[in-house]
Protein backbone atom coordinates (compact mmCIF):
# COMPACT_ATOMS: atom_id res chain seq x y z
CA UNK A 1 0.00 0.00 0.00
CA UNK A 2 1.06 3.43 -0.93
CA UNK A 3 1.58 5.81 2.19
CA UNK A 4 -0.51 9.08 1.20
CA UNK A 5 1.53 11.72 2.64
CA UNK A 6 -0.97 14.59 4.48
CA UNK A 7 -1.22 17.12 2.00
CA UNK A 8 -1.21 21.11 3.32
CA UNK A 9 -4.37 22.79 1.40
CA UNK A 10 -2.85 25.37 -0.50
CA UNK A 11 -4.60 28.51 -0.30
CA UNK A 12 -5.03 30.96 -2.71
CA UNK A 13 -3.87 34.37 -2.13
CA UNK A 14 -6.62 36.73 -1.93
CA UNK A 15 -4.90 40.14 -0.81
CA UNK A 16 -4.69 41.11 -4.65
CA UNK A 17 -8.39 41.10 -5.09
CA UNK A 18 -9.06 43.96 -3.72
CA UNK A 19 -6.42 46.33 -5.98
CA UNK A 20 -7.88 44.14 -8.92
CA UNK A 21 -11.51 45.20 -8.28
CA UNK A 22 -10.39 48.77 -7.19
CA UNK A 23 -8.88 48.77 -10.71
CA UNK A 24 -11.46 47.64 -12.35
CA UNK A 25 -13.78 50.12 -10.91
CA UNK A 26 -11.82 53.29 -11.39
CA UNK A 27 -11.36 51.92 -15.47
CA UNK A 28 -15.14 51.68 -15.88
CA UNK A 29 -15.43 55.05 -13.98
CA UNK A 30 -13.35 56.42 -16.46
CA UNK A 31 -14.47 54.99 -19.76
CA UNK A 32 -18.39 55.13 -18.82
CA UNK A 33 -19.76 58.18 -20.70
CA UNK A 34 -22.79 59.77 -18.46
CA UNK A 35 -25.65 60.91 -21.15
CA UNK A 36 -26.16 64.57 -19.76
CA UNK A 37 -29.61 66.70 -20.73
CA UNK A 38 -29.52 69.53 -22.89
CA UNK A 39 -31.52 72.22 -20.99
CA UNK A 40 -33.34 75.25 -23.37
CA UNK A 41 -30.45 76.95 -25.85
CA UNK A 42 -31.50 80.42 -25.52
CA UNK A 43 -28.80 83.28 -26.54
CA UNK A 44 -28.39 85.54 -22.96
CA UNK A 45 -27.71 89.05 -23.45
CA UNK A 46 -24.27 90.22 -22.66
CA UNK A 47 -23.69 91.38 -19.24
CA UNK A 48 -23.72 95.11 -19.03
CA UNK A 49 -26.63 97.24 -17.51
CA UNK A 50 -28.37 98.99 -20.50
CA UNK A 51 -30.31 101.99 -20.08
CA UNK A 52 -33.89 102.31 -19.36
CA UNK A 53 -36.24 102.92 -22.57
CA UNK A 54 -39.52 103.93 -22.91
CA UNK A 55 -41.77 101.52 -24.84
CA UNK A 56 -45.19 101.85 -25.23
CA UNK A 57 -47.61 99.87 -23.32
CA UNK A 58 -49.21 99.08 -26.64
CA UNK A 59 -46.11 97.46 -27.96
CA UNK A 60 -45.74 94.99 -24.70
CA UNK A 61 -48.14 91.54 -24.83
CA UNK A 62 -48.04 90.47 -20.83
CA UNK A 63 -48.36 87.09 -20.34
CA UNK A 64 -48.48 85.84 -16.72
CA UNK A 65 -48.36 82.22 -15.66
CA UNK A 66 -49.62 81.68 -11.60
CA UNK A 67 -48.50 78.74 -9.35
CA UNK A 68 -51.86 76.81 -10.64
CA UNK A 69 -50.61 77.05 -13.81
CA UNK A 70 -53.34 79.45 -15.08
CA UNK A 71 -52.58 81.95 -17.32
CA UNK A 72 -53.26 85.56 -17.05
CA UNK A 73 -53.01 87.60 -20.40
CA UNK A 74 -53.03 91.10 -19.97
CA UNK A 75 -54.36 90.45 -16.77
CA UNK A 76 -57.69 88.54 -18.24
CA UNK A 77 -57.21 85.19 -17.48
CA UNK A 78 -56.95 82.60 -20.58
CA UNK A 79 -56.85 79.42 -21.70
CA UNK A 80 -53.51 77.82 -23.27
CA UNK A 81 -54.91 77.06 -26.52
CA UNK A 82 -56.62 80.70 -27.26
CA UNK A 83 -52.69 82.22 -26.75
CA UNK A 84 -51.38 81.51 -29.96
CA UNK A 85 -54.48 82.92 -32.03
CA UNK A 86 -54.44 86.69 -29.81
CA UNK A 87 -50.08 86.02 -30.15
CA UNK A 88 -51.02 86.02 -33.84
CA UNK A 89 -53.07 88.86 -33.98
CA UNK A 90 -51.07 90.99 -31.58
CA UNK A 91 -48.10 90.75 -33.49
CA UNK A 92 -49.62 91.29 -37.22
CA UNK A 93 -51.78 94.40 -35.52
CA UNK A 94 -49.57 97.24 -37.99
CA UNK A 95 -50.91 100.02 -35.50
CA UNK A 96 -54.53 99.26 -36.48
CA UNK A 97 -56.37 98.55 -33.26
CA UNK A 98 -54.74 101.17 -31.24
CA UNK A 99 -54.53 98.69 -27.91
CA UNK A 100 -52.58 96.67 -30.16
CA UNK A 101 -48.30 96.86 -31.34
CA UNK A 102 -47.55 99.17 -33.61
CA UNK A 103 -45.28 96.38 -35.73
CA UNK A 104 -43.50 93.25 -35.67
CA UNK A 105 -40.09 95.40 -34.98
CA UNK A 106 -41.82 97.26 -31.65
CA UNK A 107 -44.12 94.20 -30.50
CA UNK A 108 -42.51 92.71 -27.20
CA UNK A 109 -43.88 89.91 -25.57
CA UNK A 110 -43.16 89.15 -22.27
CA UNK A 111 -43.35 86.12 -20.69
CA UNK A 112 -43.73 85.67 -16.39
CA UNK A 113 -43.93 82.72 -13.96
CA UNK A 114 -44.87 82.67 -10.84
CA UNK A 115 -41.83 80.21 -9.19
CA UNK A 116 -44.53 77.54 -8.50
CA UNK A 117 -44.96 77.29 -12.04
CA UNK A 118 -44.18 73.91 -13.42
CA UNK A 119 -41.36 73.14 -15.99
CA UNK A 120 -44.45 71.77 -18.44
CA UNK A 121 -46.75 75.14 -18.05
CA UNK A 122 -43.74 77.76 -18.88
CA UNK A 123 -42.57 75.49 -21.74
CA UNK A 124 -45.81 75.00 -23.18
CA UNK A 125 -46.34 79.00 -23.32
CA UNK A 126 -42.74 79.64 -24.54
CA UNK A 127 -43.25 77.14 -27.01
CA UNK A 128 -46.80 78.48 -28.32
CA UNK A 129 -45.16 82.15 -28.93
CA UNK A 130 -42.15 80.78 -30.23
CA UNK A 131 -44.21 78.87 -32.53
CA UNK A 132 -46.33 82.02 -33.67
CA UNK A 133 -43.07 83.64 -34.52
CA UNK A 134 -41.64 80.81 -37.18
CA UNK A 135 -44.92 80.59 -38.87
CA UNK A 136 -44.96 84.21 -39.07
CA UNK A 137 -41.60 84.60 -40.09
CA UNK A 138 -42.13 81.24 -42.74
CA UNK A 139 -45.48 83.05 -44.26
CA UNK A 140 -43.62 86.66 -44.78
CA UNK A 141 -41.05 84.84 -46.80
CA UNK A 142 -43.77 82.80 -48.87
CA UNK A 143 -42.74 78.94 -47.57
CA UNK A 144 -44.50 76.50 -44.76
CA UNK A 145 -43.65 76.04 -41.02
CA UNK A 146 -42.06 72.89 -42.02
CA UNK A 147 -39.33 74.28 -44.34
CA UNK A 148 -38.58 77.08 -42.22
CA UNK A 149 -37.69 74.88 -39.41
CA UNK A 150 -35.37 72.53 -41.86
CA UNK A 151 -33.42 75.99 -42.22
CA UNK A 152 -33.38 76.83 -38.75
CA UNK A 153 -32.39 73.34 -37.59
CA UNK A 154 -29.29 73.44 -40.00
CA UNK A 155 -26.42 74.76 -39.05
CA UNK A 156 -25.55 78.20 -40.72
CA UNK A 157 -21.97 76.72 -42.16
CA UNK A 158 -24.90 74.08 -43.59
CA UNK A 159 -27.06 76.61 -45.02
CA UNK A 160 -27.37 77.26 -49.06
CA UNK A 161 -27.05 80.86 -49.85
CA UNK A 162 -30.93 80.77 -50.65
CA UNK A 163 -31.87 79.36 -47.40
CA UNK A 164 -29.61 81.85 -45.02
CA UNK A 165 -31.08 84.67 -47.66
CA UNK A 166 -34.67 83.23 -46.51
CA UNK A 167 -33.62 83.36 -43.21
CA UNK A 168 -32.44 86.86 -42.49
CA UNK A 169 -35.61 87.99 -44.14
CA UNK A 170 -37.63 86.11 -42.21
CA UNK A 171 -35.92 87.27 -39.10
CA UNK A 172 -36.15 90.89 -39.91
CA UNK A 173 -40.05 90.69 -40.44
CA UNK A 174 -40.62 88.90 -37.06
CA UNK A 175 -37.39 89.59 -35.46
CA UNK A 176 -37.98 87.47 -31.94
CA UNK A 177 -38.48 89.75 -28.92
CA UNK A 178 -39.64 88.15 -26.12
CA UNK A 179 -39.18 89.31 -22.41
CA UNK A 180 -38.77 86.68 -19.97
CA UNK A 181 -39.92 88.54 -16.79
CA UNK A 182 -38.01 87.19 -13.11
CA UNK A 183 -40.48 84.76 -11.59
CA UNK A 184 -42.61 86.25 -8.45
CA UNK A 185 -43.94 84.55 -5.55
CA UNK A 186 -42.18 82.42 -2.94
Amino acid sequence: MIKRKDREQTEINASSMADIAFLLLIFFLVTTTIASDKGVTMMLPPDVPAPPVDIPRRNVLEISINSADKLLVEGEPMEASELPELTRTFLTNNGKDKDLSDNPNKAIVSIKADRGTTYEAYMGVLDGVKYVYYDLRAESVGISYAEYLDILNTRKSDRTKSQQKLYEDAKANYPLQISEAEPSGN
